[in-house]
C-alpha cells in the first residue's frame, strides 16, 4: 500500500500503485520525498476544485529525487534532487509554441487531471519537467511550485516603481506573491487577510507592516484609504479564491489599475460594470499555473538567501498519517501558513 487516493470527496484510502517502467527517450523516472499541501489539494479533498476527477492520486508541490533517466535527457541526472514543473502541456499547441505553456489548451496538471506524486514509489514524468536544486532540501524543492504561481502573478501584473500593489489573501499564494514584490525596488506592497495572525506573520516573517484586516462592515476601505492617500491600489492580486472578494476586489484598485486573479474559483462571479469596472477603466487578467523559467529563477533566489523559506512551513505530517490528519488543514484555525507531507526519508 504505497499511495493515497481521494476516493471521492472526504475520503481517503491507501492504495497500490506500480512502480515506473524503465524511462523511455526524454523522460525521467523519479520518488517523491516532500509533497506540500495547497488550496489545490484542499478543495479537492473537499470536492470543490473545478477540474478534479475521482478517483485520484493527489501531489503536485514536489520535491523528487530522479531514480533513472532515459535516452536524450541530459538535463538532469541519476541522484539529482529536483523541484517538478508540474504542468504537463501539449506542444503541438500554437499556445505552447508562443511560450505559454502553463495554460495550452492540453495542459493537464500532475495530481489534478491524472495521479500526482502522493505516493512512496516510483512513476515516470518528461524529464523537462524537472528542475535541479541540488543545493537544496527537499522541503525547499517541493515549495517552488507554490512559489512559481506567485512569481507568474507578479510577472502578469507588471509593478511599476512608485506604484500600489494590494494582494488579498495570505494563504501560501499570496504569500509566494508577496516576497518577489518585496524585492522589487519603489513599489510599495499591502496585504489584506481576514486573519489578523496572517497580517502579523507578513509583517513579522516578511516584513510587509502595510497590512488591512478585512472587515464585513467595509470599515478596511478606509484604512487602505489611509495607506494609499486616497488613490487606492495601481495593482490588486486576489489570492483568495472566494467568489465575493474577487467580485468586489474592484473597489481597491486605482483608475487605470489592474486586478489579476490567482485565486480560482468554479463559481460564476458578479461585479458592478458602470461604475467601477469601466469608469476607472480597469484591466482585469487570470494568471494561471506558472512557466518553465520561473523555476530555475526561484531556485537560485532561494540558493542566493533572498527568499528565506524557513518560516514558511509550520506544520508537517508522515505519509502514514494523512488518511487521519488530512482533513485538519481544511481548519482556517489550525494556523497553518504551510503543510508539508513527509512521503519518503
Amino acid at each position: 500500500m504505497n499511495a493515497i487516493e481521494f476516493t471521492e470527496p472526504k475520503v481517503i484510502k491507501v492504495i497500490d500503485l506500480p512502480d515506473a517502467p524503465a524511462p523511455g527517450a526524454g523522460e525521467a523516472v523519479v520518488r517523491t520525498h516532500r509533497m506540500g499541501i495547497c488550496g489545490t489539494d484542499l478543495s479537492c479533498y473537499l470536492g470543490k476544485f473545478p477540474f478534479f476527477a475521482y478517483p485520484r492520486t493527489p501531489g503536485h508541490e514536489l520535491g523528487v529525487e530522479v531514480v533513472a533517466i532515459g535516452e536524450g535527457v541530459n538535463n538532469v541526472k541519476v541522484g539529482d534532487k529536483c523541484s517538478l514543473e508540474c504542468y504537463f502541456n501539449d506542444p503541438a499547441t500554437r499556445t505552447s509554441q508562443k511560450g505559454h505553456t502553463n495554460c495550452c489548451p492540453g495542459v493537464k496538471v500532475i495530481g489534478v487531471h491524472m495521479d500526482g506524486g502522493l505516493r512512496q514509489g516510483t512513476y515516470t514524468v518528461p524529464a523537462n519537467k524537472l528542475h535541479p536544486g541540488n543545493e537544496l532540501s527537499y522541503d525547499q524543492l517541493c515549495l517552488v511550485e507554490t512559489l512559481a504561481i506567485g512569481h507568474h502573478a507578479v510577472q502578469r501584473a507588471k509593478p511599476q516603481p512608485g506604484e500600489t500593489v494590494l494582494v488579498i489573501g495570505a494563504g501560501p499564494i499570496g504569500l509566494a506573491s508577496l516576497e518577489f514584490l518585496k524585492l522589487m525596488e519603489g513599489v510599495k506592497v499591502v496585504v489584506m487577510d481576514m486573519v489578523q495572525g496572517r497580517l502579523d506573520f507578513c509583517a513579522d516573517k516578511l516584513g510587509i507592516t502595510n497590512g488591512v484586516a478585512f472587515h464585513a462592515d467595509g470599515s478596511h476601505l478606509e484604512k487602505l484609504k489611509e495607506l494609499t492617500d486616497g488613490e487606492l491600489c495601481d495593482v490588486v492580486i486576489d489570492a483568495t479564491g472566494s467568489p465575493k472578494s474577487m467580485s468586489t476586489c474592484f473597489e481597491y484598485a486605482a483608475f487605470r489599475g489592474r486586478v489579476v486573479y490567482v485565486g480560482v474559483t468554479s463559481d460564476d462571479l458578479h461585479f458592478p460594470h458602470a461604475p467601477i469596472f469601466h469608469r476607472r477603466e480597469l484591466t482585469l487578467m487570470a494568471s494561471r499555473n506558472a512557466t518553465a523559467s520561473d523555476f530555475p529563477e526561484i531556485i537560485q533566489l532561494i540558493v542566493d538567501g533572498k527568499i528565506d523559506t524557513g518560516a514558511w512551513i509550520t506544520h508537517r505530517i508522515g505519509f502514514g498519517e494523512v488518511p487521519e490528519k488530512f482533513a485538519q488543514f481544511t481548519d482556517p484555525n489550525l494556523g497553518a501558513i504551510k503543510a508539508v507531507i513527509e512521503v519518503n526519508d
